[in-house]
């Protein structure tokens, strides 16, 4: 505002009062893209299976066996508690609230095939 003129912020607050639009068609397009984008990113579960990492997608496939936290940790040489800590990640980067909903979601995004 201090880079404007008074003539050019009584039209901007002229026009933004008539239900102009303040901004040029272009800028308001990229707005919308960027926009977009950080919605897409902030949704949960919206980076999804990319986002897990390669230990998260060992677990996830062993979630899918049906394997408890003690045969996880047993398999993988972590603790429960780590096996623990790799599910809620999962969860919450998949924006799922319990086990079988994490299976449904890799098998739905091809990371997990029914055998």
């Amino acid at each position: 505002m201090s880079n404007c003129s008074s003539r050019e912020l009584v039209d901007t607050v002229i026009s933004a009062a008539s239900g102009e639009s303040l901004l040029s068609p272009a800028v308001a397009s990229s707005l919308l893209m960027e926009l977009e984008k950080l919605v897409r990113h902030n949704e949960p579960g919206a980076v999804g299976i990319r986002a897990l990492s390669r230990r998260e997608r060992e677990v996830l496939s062993l979630v899918a066996e049906g394997l408890n936290n003690r045969a996880f940790a047993s398999r993988l040489y972590i603790s429960e508690n780590t096996v623990k800590n790799h599910v809620r990640n999962i969860h919450e980067k998949l924006g799922v609230h319990n086990r079988m909903e994490a299976v449904v979601r890799a098998v739905r995004e091809g990371l997990l095939k029914i055998a």
